[in-house]
Order: C-alpha cells, then sequence, then structure tokens
C-alpha cells in the first residue's frame, strides 16, 4: 500500500494486472491511407513540426483527439494537440518556446510565430487508467477548498467522482481507454500517415454516431463538462448520441455546479463558435441546459424573452459568426459579448442622454452600468472585456466622417470587429445603410477615391438641417468677472491625456490580473504569454548603443520575468504574491501622471524612448499636434 502511494506521488502508473476490473482497454489497429483517406494538405504545418522533433528525440508522438475526428470527414482542424510517451520536462526540453501549464492535467504548449498570428499546439502526455472509487485518491470538498489535500498529488477525485488531477503517466493503450468518446481516442501519425484505434473510432465516425467509452454515468462524473461536449460535438457534426451515452444527461446535469465557472465560460463560447451556434442552443434547450447552467446565456434568454427586436438581433450575430467560422475566417468571442448585451447598453445610453448626458460619456456609463448588472464575470476577463467596450464604444464614431476622423478609425486594432457590429446595426434597423456603405467604400479605396468620398461626406453633413439647440434647461444671470475668477479657482483641472505607452502598460495590467486571478484559465495565461511577446510593448532595449533604461522600463522588465514565473505550472504562493505586489506598481504607475509645469503654448514631441517619467503627458500632447 506504502509503496502504491508512493508511485501515485511519482506519477507513475499501476502495473497492468492492477486495473480495475471492466477497463474497456480495447484492440489496437492501425489503418493505412487508402483506409483512413485524410488529406495531408489539412495538417498544420506546426503541427507536424512538433510530432517529428519529439519522434526524433527517440519519442512516440502523435496527433490525437478532435483534430483526428475533424480530419477523418475532411474538416481543417482549428486547433491541433498531440500527445507522447514524453513527460512535460521532457517535451518543454526540446522547444525554444514551450510552457508547462495546468494543475489538473499538466499540458505543454509549444508556441509558433508571435502577436496575434501565433499559432499554438497542445502537447500532453500518455496517462494511466486509474481507479477513482481508491482511498487515496479521494479529497474532501473540491479544486477551491482542498487545495492543502491537492498538493503533491498526482490523481485525485472529489467527493461526486470529478477528477481534480490526472497526471500518473501510462502507456498510449490506457490514455485512448480515460478519453471520453469514441471518435476522440484516435491517434494519427503524420510521418507515416497512419490512424491507430483502439475502441471503433473510425467505425463510429462512418456511422456519425457519439459513443462513450466505458460506463457513460462514471464517465460523467469524472468530468461533468463531458454533458456539454456531447451536446456540442452533436452539434457540430450533425451526430447521433448513442442511447448508452444520451440516457443519463438529464438526470446528471445538475453536476455543472461543481465546474468552475471560468471552465463554463470556456465551454460557452466553444458553443458558440462551433460554426452552428443556432443548432447548439437548440440542443441545449432539448437537453434542459439553457437555463441555469451559463450565467452569460440565463441573460440572454431572459433579454430577449419579450424582445423579439434583440432576438434577431443577436440570431444574425450568431449566423455571421456561423458563416466566418465556415469560411475559415477567425471569429472573436467579445465580438458575440458585444452583441448578445448591446440592447441593455443602448437603453441605458438613450436613459442617460435623455437625462442631459453627452453622447460620449452617456454611453461610456451605460457600458460601465452593463457590466455591474449583467456581465461582472467577464469585467474581470482582461482582453475580452477591454475588446467589448472598445466595439461599443467606437459606434458614436462612424457619425464622424470629415477630417481626419475616418483615418484614425481605420487606423484601430478593432476596426473591423466594429465595423461588423455597425453592419448588424443597420440591418437591424438602427443605423441607415448608407453609412455602412461609405465606410466599406472607405476601407477599400485609394487615397484619391478616400479624398472623393470626404468631399462627398462633408457636401452632405452641410446640407442637413441642423437641430435646433435645447434651451438651457437653468437659466442664469450674468456673473461677475470677481464672481468667474472665484469659480475658476475652485474648479478641478483638465483631466491629462494619457500617452500611448501608459494605455499599453493598462492593457498589460488588466491581462496580468486575470492571469493571477484565482479562477484563472490557461487561456488567461496564454494571453499573457501571448502579450509578453508583443514586440511593441514600452520594455525599451539594452545593448551597447541603446539608451539606458528609465525606472518605468525597468519596472516593466522586472514585471515580466516574475508574471512568467508566476504563471508557470510549479509556481509557488510567494511567487504568486510577489507578482501581485509588483502589480499593484504597475497600475498605480499607468494610473499616476505628471502635469507639466510652467509656460503657455506648445511643446515638441520628443524622439526619446517611449517612456520618460516626467514626460509621459508631453509625450502624448506631443503626438496629438
Amino acid at each position: 500500500m506504502i509503496r502504491k502511494f508512493i508511485d501515485r506521488l511519482l506519477g507513475k502508473a499501476p502495473p497492468a494486472n492492477a486495473l480495475p476490473d471492466g477497463v474497456p482497454l480495447g484492440q489496437r489497429l492501425e489503418y493505412g491511407v487508402e483506409q483512413h483517406q485524410i488529406d495531408p494538405k489539412l495538417v498544420a504545418e506546426p503541427a507536424v513540426r512538433v510530432v517529428k522533433t519529439l519522434q526524433d528525440a527517440g519519442y512516440e508522438a502523435y496527433i490525437v483527439g478532435g483534430a483526428v475526428r475533424d480530419l477523418l470527414v475532411g474538416l481543417r482542424p482549428k486547433d491541433f494537440d498531440v500527445a507522447t510517451n514524453a513527460t512535460p520536462e521532457q517535451v518543454k526540453a526540446l522547444f525554444r518556446r514551450a510552457f508547462i501549464v495546468g494543475r489538473r492535467f499538466r499540458l505543454v504548449h509549444v508556441i509558433y510565430g508571435r502577436g496575434r498570428e501565433h499559432e499554438q499546439i497542445e502537447v500532453s502526455t500518455f496517462r494511466a487508467y486509474l481507479d477513482n472509487a481508491v482511498d487515496t485518491a479521494s479529497v474532501k470538498g473540491n479544486e477551491k477548498t482542498s487545495r492543502s489535500e491537492l498538493d503533491g498529488k498526482s490523481h485525485a477525485v472529489d467527493a461526486s467522482g470529478r477528477v481534480l488531477r490526472d497526471n500518473v503517466w501510462g502507456p498510449q493503450i490506457e490514455d485512448a481507454a480515460r478519453r471520453d468518446f469514441t471518435v476522440n481516442a484516435m491517434y494519427y501519425d503524420p510521418q507515416t500517415q497512419t490512424v491507430i484505434d483502439y475502441h471503433g473510432g473510425i467505425a463510429d465516425s462512418k456511422a456519425r454516431l457519439l459513443r462513450m467509452i466505458g460506463d457513460p454515468e462514471t464517465r460523467y462524473r469524472e468530468d461533468p463538462v463531458r454533458i456539454i461536449r456531447v451536446l456540442r460535438f452533436a452539434a457540430k457534426m450533425g451526430y447521433k448520441i448513442e442511447a448508452r451515452s444520451e440516457a443519463p444527461i438529464r438526470t446528471m446535469k445538475a453536476l455543472l455546479a461543481n465546474v468552475p465557472a471560468s471552465r463554463l465560460f470556456d465551454e460557452m463560447i466553444k458553443l458558440l463558435q462551433t460554426g452552428h451556434s443556432l443548432a447548439s442552443l437548440e440542443v441545449l434547450k432539448k437537453y434542459g441546459l439553457d437555463r441555469k447552467t451559463f450565467p452569460i446565456l440565463d441573460a440572454h434568454f431572459e433579454g430577449i424573452a419579450n424582445n423579439p427586436a434583440r432576438e434577431a438581433f443577436v440570431n444574425r450575430a450568431l449566423a455571421d459568426t456561423d458563416r466566418r467560422v465556415n469560411e475559415g475566417k477567425p471569429v472573436a468571442p467579445s465580438f458575440l459579448m458585444a452583441c448578445m448585451f448591446w440592447h441593455e447598453v443602448s437603453a441605458r445610453w438613450q436613459t442617460f442622454r435623455d437625462d442631459g448626458e453627452a453622447p460620449m460619456p452617456a454611453l461610456q456609463a451605460a457600458v460601465d452600468a452593463t457590466f455591474d448588472a449583467r456581465i461582472g464575470d467577464i469585467s474581470g476577463r482582461g482582453k475580452l472585456a477591454a475588446d467589448m467596450r472598445e466595439i461599443w464604444l467606437m459606434q458614436p464614431r462612424f457619425d464622424k466622417r470629415t477630417g481626419s476622423s475616418p483615418a484614425a478609425m481605420l487606423a484601430q486594432a478593432r476596426f473591423r470587429a466594429a465595423f461588423d457590429f455597425m453592419r448588424l446595426r443597420a440591418e437591424a434597423g438602427e443605423l441607415d445603410k448608407e453609412l455602412v456603405a461609405w465606410w466599406e467604400d472607405y476601407s477599400l479605396a485609394d487615397e484619391d477615391k478616400r479624398r472623393d468620398l470626404l468631399e462627398v461626406a462633408r457636401k452632405q453633413a452641410q446640407s442637413r438641417p441642423r437641430e435646433p439647440r435645447p434651451a438651457p434647461r437653468d437659466p442664469r444671470p450674468l456673473k461677475s468677472a470677481g464672481e468667474l475668477a472665484a469659480e475658476a479657482e475652485r474648479a478641478p483641472e483638465p483631466a491629462p491625456r494619457i500617452s500611448a505607452a501608459k494605455q499599453q502598460m493598462l492593457q498589460l495590467a488588466a491581462t496580468a490580473r486575470a492571469a493571477l486571478a484565482d479562477g484563472a484559465t490557461d487561456a488567461d495565461r496564454a494571453a499573457m504569454r501571448a502579450l509578453f511577446d508583443n514586440t511593441e510593448l514600452p520594455f525599451g532595449t539594452v545593448g551597447p548603443d541603446a539608451p539606458p533604461l528609465t525606472a518605468t522600463q525597468e519596472l516593466l522588465r522586472e514585471f515580466a520575468d516574475l508574471m512568467l514565473v508566476a504563471i508557470g505550472d510549479d509556481a509557488t504562493e510567494a511567487e504568486i504574491a510577489s507578482a501581485r505586489a509588483l502589480l499593484s506598481k504597475v497600475e498605480k504607475k499607468a494610473t499616476t501622471t505628471r502635469r507639466r509645469r510652467g509656460g503657455g503654448g506648445r511643446r515638441k514631441a520628443s524622439a526619446g524612448p517611449a517612456f520618460k517619467d516626467d514626460e509621459d503627458d508631453d509625450d502624448a500632447d506631443g503626438a496629438a499636434d
């Protein structure tokens, strides 16, 4: 018993004769190109390189899971996962940019490329099939309440049977047995173009059948998210759910209450980005998972209950997202979230304007109120919330079609998403479609054509009758010069401008706060790493001819080094606490401004480094010139 316990702590698999009774190990069958007919052109080059690198180092390696499932039916997979008998540490040592992530399942993310165009290959180690009923695996409570018990464990389950840790390595035959569905338990070697199948996955793929490996109730208890996954696959692939696998869904859906909210949110986004989002929502309704499962969908269905216009608008957004997915174009969850809650933002915006607020401050107040009332759980998710805000706040700017405003609008990173959002508003009757056509022409035109379009827009603006200005609501008698001078002394100084460098710091801080949160997901941590890869961040340069680093640049470099440690899989509580403490300094630095001392007139923009600790706001003013 002691040796078995020590083996579990070290991540060693039990011998084959120690497996629990009834484990469906299956039988290894190999299929060649003539039988599986996978097109190698559909396989991403980075995935092939990862497999080749591992095999050249003497390890087994295969493309696995959903990618093989999609390849068998002629679809180009969105993501590629690789399975190997190399441990995470051995995998990491073979690649220049590789990160060990996850506690529940230790994985390695191998990164190719930089910025928005980077590609991530997820590499997992073959896992052993273990008996979740043994006493040494059970812990009290859940992921959050049992942290002390989970420390050092390679395998653990909670009282309901949900797997909290699964990091015991084993042979490929057991790795296949512990996967969920037969169509997800196949392995493809792009070097030999061979498919390895243990559980009849190829036959089920041809029959368009979703069948759980092993006992469905046990497998749903191990990971309740499998309930959502089987419905997502049914909607996406048009597969039928096998009777034994379908039977427990309605009775076991209550287990989803124990799943972390961040993981449920990620699953909801996957449901809406399958390319068959409307079909996914219908499947959720069929099995009673449309309510009290996803808080965001609860708010959505409540909002459309007595609002046909809102339902039609969101359905247009879902259909547009499906179209982009099926055309192989990128989609962003922020766009869908912005569409789902636009009518609440719009209603609050109108209310604030009716109360006398100017359009832009009224919109900002409406956005803040909507986040507070509906989607507080998203407001902490760094980039997602920032992108939603940007899409909403760019809408009034489409009305400005004179001067340099259109060119500045076109240069915005989120222009395309904001434009698509405006197009949906026009299709719903909120805006004139002529405005959409003008911006479409302007975005595609050359410089001469753009000048002609600006002239047309200027003449149209001049020909429109001006709306009469409302009379002052509270007319007062003229004040004396002394009274005006006294009021000027009491008035607060205008808010300083924020430089582009400090805006980047604020984005960095928001993403870091999401990655350091208790409920942070692997996606949050991956977003943090991707942001550090952005060469436009103002970290400065180090070299014999480079100017000396400023205090702010030194702070950011120290922060980046500490964050990469804190979001690693083996980070200690002390390292995470240190990163949070330094994050507070970065946030304070980003929000602290120094005002220009003395003198009137404008100063010319300096050509120095991005950060000059005493001149951040001067740089912003210079850029505006």
